[in-house]
């Protein structure tokens, strides 16, 4: 590689630190309250501007993405790559009944005027949580994967990975504040970012789960 391309990952590495990090310190409950405290009226409007900040930061990646090839997928390998991308995208279409789409990009927020910092929804668990507490995740982490790879998409892969890891704890610990015992049941039983098919709980455990935590939050 030249001079080039290892600048250009340099600043690709960079730029995913400190988006994970201003993303994470966006997502904290501690900023939220203060926005809150400082900008009540405003903050109906926080998820839905963090949604679109979020994607907006993203375009500097389309200036980065020129690197050399590193592998393709080729023959029986390129069948099962691109086969595991399509089941993964078909898992998040199917995902997408069991999440409040408008709330989770901030829209219900604002024809509400709700001015709670926390954002989350209703504990429930689809059929894919009874397998792996973060579906999206994984099903991105199949996505990423199984992608023909250059320089600067390994680099990202093993960011984004190392951020899902981090992410999903940084989550969990909302979700333990909100949910308590529940969710720590829920955690005993069931990965987090890799399913297994010997740790998972029947449609009836998750049932239970869910009202337990319901019941709880009351």
């Amino acid at each position: 590689m030249t001079e080039s391309d290892w600048r250009n990952l340099l600043l690709l590495s960079l730029f995913w630190l400190t988006y994970f990090v201003v993303h994470s310190a966006l997502a904290s409950l501690r900023v939220k309250n203060r926005f809150a405290a400082r900008y009540p009226q405003r903050m109906p409007f926080y998820r839905l501007g963090f949604n679109v900040l979020a994607l907006l930061t993203l375009l500097p990646l389309l200036w980065l993405f020129d690197s050399p090839l590193l592998w393709t997928w080729r023959g029986i390998g390129a069948w099962l790559a691109n086969g595991l991308a399509l089941s993964a995208l078909l898992g998040f279409v199917a995902s997408l009944k069991y999440y409040d789409g408008q709330a989770f990009a901030g829209l219900r927020q604002g024809k509400r005027g709700s001015r709670r910092p926390e954002d989350y929804e209703c504990f429930q668990l689809s059929p894919l949580h009874r397998h792996v507490r973060h579906p999206w995740y994984f099903l991105s982490l199949v996505l990423i994967w199984t992608r023909d790879m250059n320089a600067a998409m390994l680099l990202s892969c093993v960011m984004m990975t190392i951020y899902f890891i981090v992410g999903s704890r940084l989550e969990e610990g909302k979700l333990l504040a909100a949910y308590g015992d529940s969710y720590r049941r829920y955690m005993d039983r069931v990965p987090g970012l890799i399913p297994l098919p010997w740790k998972s709980i029947s449609a009836q455990e998750a049932a239970e789960l869910v009202a337990a935590a319901r019941s709880a939050s009351r």
